[in-house]
């Protein structure tokens, strides 16, 4: 009887240090894959971004819907005119990116404690907003340089050229707040945003797993993103339109929060109530592939590095 608890001690203590050693060793992976999900999205995404950003910023002064705007878009610049601003989130996702998923695992895991149990659809929503809160000091200066560079063809933005030398025109001009650009309308969208994110892909990849521990395939990985990334534009509207008008303004924003309110004010006068939904079709239709992939590409490469 001795030895059979002796070897339940010592199952239960090598779990434990497992659990640990996962906890503690998971930092790294998370980067990785979240790097590379990261990418993927850009890669996928970026056209239908572009269209979404220039019809949030520009009205119906220039494009009437998404088709007008991809077609003028296409035909005075070419399909290039589309890639406008990759640049900036291509090379700052995977920082981005990175310092998301590995917020996220850590917040489900201070929530779960060391063993890791599966956290509750409240648990990893609170996870996610936290993620989301934290993301916001990479993703605004990113956010920041992307919009204004998709809406120079149309007289937005300042100055001309690449990621690096916007971004110094900025500084030079503006100093440190010409790169922390609508920190705070950031946030207000990424914190309710990416706590439907991550909570709206579990709660699609449980009922497709149906209970089962069993891994998804990619295929239904992706469906779980797709369901994400629809959960994420649907949370982060009409917050989404106001960062983009606050980013592509003349100037930066008072300090203080009081500009939103006056950017929500602004696009309610010139469009009224539709106006606050400018581009949600787009950034839907977008999420479906980009999101789908990016979740489906972070589960994949994150359980071969488990492995």
């Amino acid at each position: 009887m001795s030895e059979v608890i002796n070897d339940v001690v010592v199952v239960k203590e090598q779990a434990r240090a497992q659990a640990q050693t996962q906890a503690q060793g998971g930092g790294w992976k998370d980067f990785v894959a979240g790097s590379l999900a990261g990418a993927t999205q850009v890669a996928i995404g970026h056209p239908l971004d572009t269209i979404k950003v220039r019809m949030q910023v520009e009205g119906t002064r220039v494009f009437s819907g998404p088709v007008d705007c991809l077609t003028k878009t296409v035909r005075s610049e070419g399909v290039l005119g589309l890639y406008r601003g990759m640049a900036a989130p291509l090379v700052g996702i995977a920082a981005v990116n990175s310092l998301l998923f590995w917020t996220y695992s850590l917040g489900k895991r201070l929530q779960t404690g060391a063993a890791g149990g599966q956290a509750t659809l409240a648990q990893v929503a609170l996870a996610g907003a936290g993620a989301g809160a934290v993301n916001s000091v990479l993703a605004s200066p990113v956010e920041l340089i992307k919009v204004r560079l998709q809406t120079q063809r149309s007289g937005g933005g300042s100055g001309s050229g690449g990621p690096v030398q916007l971004a110094r025109q900025l500084a030079a001009q503006f100093g440190a707040r010409g790169l922390l650009w609508g920190f705070w309308a950031t946030v207000a969208r990424e914190v309710p945003a990416y706590a439907a994110f991550y909570s709206g892909f579990e709660f699609a990849k449980r009922q497709l797993a149906r209970g089962s521990d069993a891994n998804l395939g990619a295929g239904s990985l992706m469906a779980a993103g797709a369901f994400g990334g629809v959960s994420y534009w649907t949370a982060g509207y009409p917050l989404d339109v106001i960062k983009s008008r606050v980013q592509n303004a003349a100037a930066p924003p008072a300090r203080g929060l009081g500009y939103l309110a006056a950017a929500a004010r602004a696009v309610y006068r010139e469009q009224g109530v539709r106006g606050f939904f400018r581009g949600y079709s787009t950034a839907v239709v977008r999420s479906v592939p980009a999101a789908g992939a990016t979740f489906a590409v972070y589960e994949l490469v994150l359980r071969e590095l488990e492995k």
